[in-house]
């Protein structure tokens, strides 16, 4: 936060206070002229205005409010934020630290993660056969408490944790054939995943299906562990004013050729060549030229029959018209590492069986 903000959020605060204070204390000396009556004077309608103390209750409250906020001042980075970091503290990866709602929030994972952990290394990892995950995952807490110590993170620092998430894969795949973790993972997908994916994980219109082994970003266990870590944030661009409506009506005449034409629709063959040029113009960078996609890039395979916005011509339409964007969160920073391998191993496991079937 820039200084300029800094010192306008302090003044305001403070001014606001004083302001709250005066009232209440000019109130509270300042007495109004009475008549005979112990009236101000002031009568509206057959109502007389009387001159009453507050009730001390009311007063204990608002004063204690005033000091409240002023107790908040010092103990909270509310007083030139950028610089004052206020007298609370937290610990964070051993070490006591200023109050900061992210310090505040990797402080409450730890404290709940201690528990779980310990259950987790000892009993689900030993039943896996995965104990070889315990020195990648100690290395890569280290290497992410190096990087929250960051005020902006370090881009060289985040590739070396990326490869220390790839690390884990294998151990992913040996939880994944385990019946305690994955029954885990499912509990730790009902309760963080399923709003999207839904608890059956079959996603839903813009939200992928989990179990049909189709995959956007890739469904190697590396390649989930960092759509789980990291998040994803995926776009298509508007082509409308690009290609025109003519051009638009064409390409999306050419896809649903080449994706099997599942609805059965009587296609125009002039509009699929016309489509088709258009779609070797302009969309082969991210779908390739196969139009098999690119999990590097997220751009999803045209020539199957999954769609995740859907398949009919007037959403194809719609889709290239207006572009599509979507986002994974990051989920790092909220589960941990160990919860996140479990997830990751419950999603290998249901689009496996799904594979079985």
């Amino acid at each position: 936060m820039s200084f300029f903000w800094s010192s306008w959020i302090t003044v305001l605060s403070l001014g606001c206070w004083l302001f709250i204070f005066g009232v209440l204390a000019w109130t509270l000396k300042t007495k109004p002229t009475l008549d005979e009556n112990h009236t101000t004077g002031h009568e509206y309608d057959g109502i007389k205005e009387y001159d009453n103390p507050l009730p001390k209750w009311w007063l204990v409250v608002f004063f204690g409010t005033l000091a409240w906020s002023l107790g908040y001042f010092v103990f909270y980075p509310s007083i030139q934020p950028a610089n004052w970091k206020g007298v609370a503290t937290v610990s964070v990866d051993g070490q006591e630290v200023s109050w900061t709602s992210a310090n505040e929030l990797n402080s409450g994972l730890e404290r709940n993660n201690q528990t779980f952990n310990k259950n987790f290394e000892e009993v689900i990892l030993a039943d896996a056969g995965a104990e070889g995950a315990l020195p990648i995952l100690a290395k890569l807490n280290e290497l992410q408490a190096t990087q929250r110590k960051n005020a902006e993170p370090d881009k060289e620092l985040q590739t070396q944790i990326d490869e220390q998430v790839k690390l884990l894969a294998p151990f992913v795949d040996k939880l994944a054939q385990n019946q305690e973790a994955a029954k885990i993972g499912n509990n730790l997908f009902l309760q963080n995943c399923a709003l999207c994916h839904g608890s059956d994980a079959q996603g839903a219109k813009g939200y992928p299906n989990l179990t049909d082994n189709d995959w956007l970003y890739g469904g190697k266990p590396e390649e989930i562990l960092l759509t789980v870590h990291n998040g994803r944030v995926g776009a298509m661009a508007a082509w409308q004013k690009q290609l025109g409506e003519s051009g638009v009506r064409a390409a999306a005449e050419y896809v649903l050729s080449i994706s099997g034409n599942q609805n059965g629709y009587e296609l125009d063959q002039a509009k699929v060549t016309q489509g088709k040029a258009i779609f070797e113009a302009n969309c082969v960078l991210c779908h390739g030229a196969d139009a098999k996609g690119q999990t590097a890039m997220g751009a999803p395979n045209l020539t199957d029959d999954i769609w995740l916005f859907g398949g009919d011509r007037e959403t194809v339409q719609q889709t290239i018209r207006h572009g599509r964007s979507g986002v994974m969160p990051k989920w790092s920073t909220k589960l941990g590492n160990e919860r996140i391998m479990l997830l990751a191993a419950y999603v290998r496991f249901i689009s496996q069986q799904q594979d079985a079937q």
